[in-house]
């Protein structure tokens, strides 16, 4: 999958997010290889984990910009879950809510 890099997270004017390098399988379905004579099928598939919690008032811009970045018009462009998170603490300083964002 390629995707546009962006110039800078802070150019987005958000300050952090997670990335994983993760397996998964959807509708791409994996596929089949063959290893030293042996044919075996790749069910789980190399892929990338987002997790960025933002303000609601900010939850529409960042949706934009994540599709606009992933988007290929190609199956296997993946998904937005939109979660709810109840609270959020800085362990170092203790502040919470939007504070410790």
């Amino acid at each position: 999958m390629k995707c546009e890099k962006p110039s800078s997270k802070q150019d987005s004017g958000f300050r952090g997010m997670t990335i994983v390098e993760v397996k998964g399988v959807g509708r791409q379905k994996g596929h089949t290889e063959v290893y030293r004579g042996s044919e075996y099928k790749v069910d789980f598939l190399p892929k990338i984990k987002l997790e960025l919690v933002v303000p609601d008032d900010r939850l529409e811009a960042a949706l934009a910009i994540i599709i606009k970045g992933a988007k290929t018009g190609q199956v296997g462009d993946g998904k937005i879950f939109v979660m709810p998170t109840d609270e959020v603490i800085r362990v170092r300083t203790e502040e919470s809510g939007e504070d410790a964002l």
